[in-house]
């Protein structure tokens, strides 16, 4: 299957250089140079995957990928930034991207997260409906609900939790839950995970309910009745 990738970058020599090795590899490719032309391309057709850089103008990237969110728009969104601090990551994935990659960056492991994003969305389920304590899952409908009230969960956080729930009472060691979610392990130093375990924490885990994700340390993570 030949899948259609949106290059939004306002570098236009970063933005050459991934056309041309995007179209090596097989995809097709559209382009847009700032938010304004990126929603507009958005709105026109919808690409399999956007590779959406931070800091490009008007507006700016993180902002192009809330209104998606905001929208339920979910397309895969692969983040390029410039900036290496962990907060600056975080906000990437706060706004609603799926993964980021930090510039400057191998065109290889850029494809290797593209073809991960990709991968989640053909491995999908098509059926069942997933249950541990008073949580529920309906992955061919991609909803989840806590004690009836229905969870607003952003596409990794939602393939975390049904992965969880899927294998509910046993540990899940960092390297598995890496390569399940993302295709790849981001390395020992790495908070990705940590990050999306907080954000699943705050929604699943409300005040007033019993917890359901625990840390195991030096292994992982589970989701089990209390």
């Amino acid at each position: 299957m030949t899948h259609t990738v949106l290059i939004a970058e306002d570098d236009r020599a970063i933005r050459d250089s991934l056309v041309r090795a995007l179209m090596l590899e097989g995809y097709r490719v559209r382009i847009a140079a700032n938010g304004t032309q990126t929603l507009a391309v958005l709105a026109e057709q919808r690409p399999d995957v956007l590779v959406l850089d931070v800091m490009m103008p008007e507006p700016n990237g993180l902002e192009v990928c809330r209104r998606l969110r905001a929208a339920g728009d979910r397309t895969p969104v692969l983040m390029l930034t410039a900036r290496v601090e962990v907060p600056d990551r975080i906000a990437g994935l706060d706004a609603g991207a799926d993964d980021y990659l930090v510039k400057p960056f191998d065109v290889n492991e850029l494809f290797a997260r593209l073809r991960a994003l990709l991968r989640r969305d053909r491995n999908a389920p098509t059926a069942e409906v997933l249950s541990v304590a008073d949580l529920r899952v309906e992955p061919p409908a991609r909803r989840a609900w806590r004690a009836g009230e229905e969870l607003e969960l952003s596409r990794t956080e939602f393939d975390l939790l049904e992965l969880l729930a899927r294998h509910s009472g046993a540990v899940l060691d960092q390297a598995t839950l890496y390569e399940r979610i993302w295709g790849y392990d981001f390395g020992p130093g790495s908070k990705n995970l940590a990050v999306f375990i907080g954000y699943l924490r705050r929604k699943l885990d409300r005040p007033g309910l019993t917890p359901l994700i625990h840390t195991v340390r030096g292994v992982g993570y589970t989701l089990r009745e209390p």
